[in-house]
């Protein structure tokens, strides 16, 4: 079995990436927007994050997440948000897919990829860069032409709050390194 480390730093702030399974696109159904946005409601009133930078995706979501000064359980926050979806509103979902022997065995469902990609910002270049990633996500997935007409996107607060001027991301693509995992 492989041996998975991730980075852990004390309040850190952290770009993710986490995928249903099998790519099945129901993120951005009415229903599964509710039960994430109550998910993360939840799970923040024990285990802290600011949300920094979002989009939603059929199949997939982006963020960046700032945990408090002295911690560093990322994987805590995730699990739970993904348990509190699957077990609160998984049966409304109503996922047509078979459900494992495997994941039977562990008492899985079939809405979440197993694993998560993390990676630890290191700087605010870098926090920069992983921002663009996710506000142009929508676009370069081709769900819409430019990124403001992403209606499941942190980029409207961004630009309501003169972090991006009203026309980011138009004709131009943005600065974004090869080394961001392509999903």
């Amino acid at each position: 079995m492989p041996n998975y480390r991730r980075a852990k730093l004390p309040g850190g702030t952290y770009f993710l990436t986490q995928v249903t399974h099998h790519r099945q696109p129901w993120l951005i159904t009415d229903i599964a927007r509710l039960a994430l946005r109550a998910a993360i409601t939840h799970v923040r009133q024990k285990y802290p994050f600011t949300i920094d930078a979002f989009v939603l995706l059929p199949d997939h979501f982006h963020c960046i997440w700032t945990l408090p000064p002295g911690d560093s359980d990322l994987s805590t926050r995730l699990r739970l948000i993904k348990t509190f979806v699957t077990k609160n509103y998984g049966n409304q979902l109503e996922i047509q897919t078979e459900i494992s022997v495997s994941r039977q065995k562990r008492q899985e469902r079939n809405l979440w990829q197993r694993r998560f990609w993390e990676h630890l910002i290191r700087d605010d270049r870098d926090f920069v860069i992983h921002c663009d990633y996710i506000h142009y996500n929508p676009v370069r997935h081709k769900l819409c032409q430019i990124p403001q007409d992403w209606q499941f996107s942190t980029i409207h607060r961004f630009i309501s709050q003169g972090i991006y001027p009203p026309n980011w991301g138009m004709g131009e693509f943005p600065d974004m390194p090869n080394t961001i995992w392509d999903i």
